[in-house]
């Protein structure tokens, strides 16, 4: 190699919230890869500065971010844009279109954003689909509650994490619910609610690259724990999935159903379904990748991670092998029970020491606030197992939890003036 013309490292986009968990691992596979990265945050450009951060957006206004990543492509030349976050997957898809690199059209990045619209892509593309409707938070709920099938769901249509999703059994129960879902949408982002008809069932999550060939699966994962809701607080995941043959094929040809009937072509996908006498229903099909740290259950014989193999198929880099490590593994996301200050954690030392516990990892701060669901959008932390059948990992996930505890210390209200 001529050492006075260097080759330079094709450079990455990465668009994240502040809040983020997928950060790190996204930011360890590029430097794995000797990619650069340069970070576009949805933070004010006083923090960026001092975060040190090369891009402030703002995600509400996706133009001023399109336009701010053009102007970095024109000093930087871009391999590729892409979201960590469903926050960003539109902007990600807007940008990498304007500068023609591989995307998914923006209207399919929208579908896999808004409730909406994926119910009706959904829908019109001949997957099951449940009776819906949406409404504007100034509609009168009790009009709404009256006329409404239940037991049903009310949902946010554009945040994520089961945020603000709460089942209403009943007309009170649906009033109550409406509450508490317009009270989120004004602290954070949207103007209308999704109501639609509860499915009972099982419910999975495939993890899924799609490219080229079609959708490729990485991981169908078994979320053991009942979620029938009020809310919906995911918790354990393990893979691979003790589904049978045949209904783990029903999984996956609905999942490549929910791809197409949104338009999704490129990138990572992230499914959710429920599986029940009528078959398998979609729930959510998300363009990025598994949230949290719950990538880390997956393992490849190739020594790649997750998002090794994100980067590497955008910015046209080998994939290789995606056969999976034997053995099972799973996570917990350790949900928050209460709202309250976080004082302090125990049980940690003795939960690593468990047959089958890989590590624990605590991501909530001490003395901070903890919001729980539906209006909190984090966990107290992730644990994380390994065993040779999924049920071994389920139990000793489930051991490992029963040994941590949480000083948390509960806020009390003000009395209300009389």
């Amino acid at each position: 190699m001529n050492s006075e013309h260097p080759v330079r490292a094709a450079t990455v986009a990465l668009l994240a919230t502040a809040n983020t968990y997928r950060g790190r691992p996204f930011g360890a596979a590029a430097q794995k890869l000797g990619l650069q990265v340069r970070w576009g945050v949805d933070l004010p450009a006083p923090l960026a500065a001092e975060w040190n951060v090369a891009l402030a957006l703002d995600f509400r206004d996706s133009e001023q971010a399109v336009r701010a990543l053009t102007a970095l492509a024109q000093r930087e030349p871009l391999a590729a844009v892409i979201a960590l976050d469903d926050a960003a997957t539109v902007i990600a898809a807007e940008a990498a279109a304007r500068l023609g690199l591989a995307h998914n059209s923006p209207s399919a990045a929208l579908a896999a954003r808004d409730k909406l619209i994926m119910r009706e892509r959904l829908r019109a593309g001949g997957a099951r689909s449940p009776a819906f409707s949406a409404f504007p938070m100034d509609a009168d709920a009790s009009k709404i509650a009256a006329r409404c099938g239940y037991p049903c769901v009310l949902k946010p249509l554009l945040l994520n994490g089961s945020r603000g999703v709460i089942r209403a059994d009943n007309a009170a129960e649906f009033e109550s619910a409406w509450r508490r879902v317009c009270a989120i949408l004004r602290k954070s982002v949207g103007t209308h609610i999704l109501v639609e008809d509860y499915i009972p069932g099982r419910e999975v999550a495939v993890e899924a690259l799609l490219g080229e060939n079609g959708l490729r699966p990485l991981a169908i994962f078994d979320k053991p724990d009942p979620l029938e809701g009020p809310f919906f607080e995911e918790t354990i995941y393990v893979t691979p999935s003790r589904l049978s043959a045949d209904e783990q094929e029903a999984v996956l040809a609905a999942t490549r159903e929910s791809a197409r009937a949104l338009g999704l072509r490129t990138g990572p996908l992230h499914a959710e379904l429920r599986l029940n006498a009528e078959g398998v229903w979609p729930i959510e099909s998300a363009g990025r990748s598994i949230g949290g740290l719950c990538s880390r259950t997956l393992r490849f014989r190739s020594g790649v991670s997750l998002e090794e193999l994100v980067l590497r198929q955008a910015t046209g880099l080998p994939i290789g092998s995606l056969a999976a490590e034997r053995g099972s593994r799973g996570v917990m996301m350790i949900p928050i029970p209460v709202r309250g200050l976080l004082r302090g954690v125990t049980g940690v030392q003795a939960t690593e020491a468990l047959p089958g516990i890989e590590r624990v990892e605590i991501t909530a701060k001490l003395n901070y606030a903890l919001q729980p669901l539906p209006e909190g959008d984090g966990y107290l932390g992730f644990i994380f197992a390994r065993g040779e059948e999924p049920a071994q990992v389920e139990a000793a996930l489930r051991r490992a939890h029963s040994l941590l505890h949480f000083e948390i210390e509960t806020e009390i209200p003000l009395e209300p003036l009389k």
